[in-house]
C-alpha cells in the first residue's frame, strides 16, 4: 500500500516518484471476494471532483466529473479492470488544491466523456495533468484521496 496527501499547488507526477508518491494517495487492491471495480474514496474533509483516464479497445478516453462528498467512496468504472494503468485527476472544491500529474489528457468543466488525448485545446477541451495509477494487473482497485497530515508530508505505506 502507498500513502500520499493532497497538495495545495499543482504537483507534477515527477515529484510523485516512490517516496513522493507516499505523500499523495492511498492505493489498495481489494480482496478477490469484493466486486471488481475501479473505486475512489475521498477521506478528506472537503468535497472533491474526480476525472479518470484510461485506454480500452477503442483507444484513449477520459471521463468526469464524479463529485464525491467527504468520507465517501464512488465506483468510477464497473467490472473487472481491463488495463494495468489508469489515470486520475482530482480537485478539492472546498479548500483548493489538486491531485495532478504529467500524463496530459482532455477535460472540460461539465460532465464529459472524451475520446482521444491529443490536441485537447484545438478540440475545445482543457489539457489537464493526470497522475498514473499502476494496478499491477489486479481486477479491482481502490484509490483513497487523503488530506495533508501535520506539515503536509503524509505518512508511509502500511
Amino acid at each position: 500500500m502507498t500513502t500520499a496527501t493532497k497538495r495545495n499547488l499543482h504537483l507534477p507526477i515527477g515529484h510523485l516518484s516512490k517516496a513522493g508518491l507516499a505523500a499523495s494517495l492511498l492505493v489498495a487492491a481489494l480482496p478477490a471476494s469484493a466486486s471488481a471495480d475501479f473505486r475512489i474514496c475521498n477521506t478528506t474533509v472537503g468535497r472533491v471532483g474526480v476525472a479518470v483516464g484510461y485506454k480500452d479497445d477503442k483507444g484513449w478516453a477520459t471521463e468526469g466529473w464524479w463529485n464525491i462528498k467527504p468520507n465517501a467512496c464512488e465506483t468510477l468504472l464497473r467490472g473487472e479492470l481491463a488495463a494495468r494503468y489508469y489515470y486520475l485527476y482530482a480537485i478539492d472544491y472546498d479548500h483548493g488544491g489538486e491531485w495532478a500529474g504529467e500524463a496530459f489528457m482532455c477535460t472540460q468543466d461539465q460532465m464529459f466523456t472524451i475520446r482521444g488525448i491529443s490536441e485537447c485545446k484545438d478540440r475545445g477541451y482543457k489539457k489537464t495533468g493526470f497522475f498514473e495509477i499502476d494496478t499491477h494487473e489486479q481486477t479491482t482497485w481502490t484509490v483513497q484521496l487523503k488530506d495533508p497530515v501535520l506539515g503536509g508530508e503524509g505518512t508511509g505505506g502500511e
